[in-house]
């Protein structure tokens, strides 16, 4: 039986959400559990079986909306067009029955939805993501972006991502605040991605931010890790409306 964690957070009734570990599923050897990434060198038929596993466990109203992360600031709105799998690192939707979807397996995954749960989106936040505002873009989708309220699914941990000086340089730029994100670490800085993305969406109106509590790296039981293991495997997080 698959197994997933569902957001904490004051959403409407008619929405549903929900982020996977790699607790179930079919895969063996390095991709143990319920891998969702056929991009990371599984067995396909393995994958595909995961991904039925994970629709029929969750009640999915439909196959969600996969997409191919590049580490952009592109957002799609769905419904997508008939096997299209768009290079793109966030999902929105105001129609429902739509699966908003993004794998991960340290980058941090965003949910989105609208305080009368008529729109939801779901954004893929890595640190070069977030530097040139995925999330802002996926907020700007909405119809009243100051009335959205976000969700941080599992990401690796402010003690465990390790980043170059190059990084916060670039941070910092953008924004001055982002200083209290880094904490030095020998002659590098460990980063906290999920204050970086509160940060972000602080500045432009977002007040209802809710979880960031997981650590993918110091997890292996429930999460994939690739800077914990390298060639490993993808968990998923979904949002849609009834």
């Amino acid at each position: 039986m698959t197994s997933w964690i569902v957001p904490n957070w004051p959403a409407p009734a008619n929405i549903e959400a929900l982020s996977t570990t790699r607790r179930g599923g079919v895969s063996d050897g390095v991709f143990q559990g319920l891998n969702l990434g056929n991009h990371v060198g599984d067995d396909p038929t393995r994958v595909l079986e995961n991904r039925k596993l994970l629709q029929e466990d969750a009640h999915l109203p439909a196959p969600p909306a996969w997409l191919n992360q590049v580490h952009g600031t592109e957002v799609m709105e769905l419904p997508l067009s008939e096997g299209s799998v768009p290079d793109s690192d966030a999902a929105y939707t105001d129609k429902s029955g739509e699966v908003c979807c993004i794998m991960t397996a340290d980058c941090l995954p965003v949910l989105f939805c609208s305080e009368d749960g008529q729109e939801v989106a779901a954004a893929h936040a890595g640190w070069r993501g977030l530097l040139d505002g995925v999330l802002e873009n996926t907020l700007a989708k909405f119809t009243q972006p100051q009335n959205v309220m976000v969700w941080f699914g599992p990401a690796i941990g402010p003690d465990a991502f390790e980043v170059g000086p190059e990084v916060r340089e670039q941070f910092v730029a953008r924004q001055p605040e982002a200083k209290v994100a880094f904490k030095p670490h020998n002659d590098r800085w460990l980063a906290d991605i999920y204050q970086l993305a509160r940060l972000r969406l602080e500045a432009v109106g977002v007040s209802q931010i809710f979880g960031g509590e997981y650590c993918t790296h110091s997890d292996p039981e429930l999460f994939y890790s690739y800077r914990r293991d390298g060639k490993t495997g993808r968990q998923a997080t979904l949002i849609w409306r009834l």
